[in-house]
């Protein structure tokens, strides 16, 4: 597969730019972590928040065909990667599964998955909202099925958080608005009313400071 450099692509480069940038690099670091997690071609995968397919193509390619089911919220997104990723990296013949999902109604779907993976979501949801997504993804797992998602650590219990990305982009993150930062306990305590545990990753070298938990189905 080739995988085009963003900088041959700036007319239709606005869906990475909607992302927050460094699309091929987070792209291909969720791809590179999953492996190592254990994903194989045969497994099927969820790819929650897919966008406009950064991690995706790399997935597609690697799974079986019929085996990558991506979902977003963001219509316009979904459309990007259909219709611009897709054929350029030539994988409409993986026969990748991309719906449109609203409020994690993964019930839609109508399948079971080895392993999902939610990146760059968490931190852009309240409580409640995880909350759901959590309940709801459980439902899909298989048994001892593996969910990892990522999100803004706040260790010391404070408002704000500022942080400095490695391309040199400065932000802050927030208790109570989007983006939104946590403490692991919160994620904890959303596990205690499911078939869900939940463990503490840490640092994967997510250039916007993004720490990893994942969550097994006992």
């Amino acid at each position: 597969m080739n995988l085009k450099n963003d900088s041959l692509d700036k007319h239709d480069d606005w869906y990475k730019k909607a992302v927050g940038g460094l699309w091929q690099e987070i792209g291909k670091l969720q791809y590179d972590f999953m492996i190592k997690q254990g994903l194989m071609p045969e497994h099927f995968f969820l790819d929650v928040g897919c966008g406009s397919l950064r991690g995706g193509i790399h997935f597609i390619n690697y799974l079986q065909p019929g085996h990558y089911f991506g979902i977003d919220k963001n219509i316009d997104l979904l459309n990007a990667g259909k219709n611009i990723e897709l054929i350029k990296n030539n994988l409409f013949q993986k026969n990748p599964h991309l719906l449109h999902v609203e409020n994690f109604d993964f019930s839609i779907i109508h399948h079971s998955f080895h392993y999902a993976l939610a990146q760059s979501v968490f931190t852009h949801l309240d409580v409640s909202d995880i909350a759901k997504c959590i309940q709801n993804i459980e439902k899909i797992l298989v048994q001892g099925g593996k969910f990892y998602a990522t999100f803004f650590e706040n260790k010391s219990d404070v408002q704000s958080i500022e942080h400095l990305s490695l391309d040199g982009i400065h932000f802050s993150t927030f208790y109570d608005k989007d983006p939104y930062h946590y403490n692991f306990e919160t994620f904890t305590k959303l596990c205690k009313e499911t078939k869900l545990s939940v463990m503490y990753l840490g640092d994967w070298s997510h250039p916007r400071n993004q720490q990893m938990m994942v969550f097994i189905k006992n």
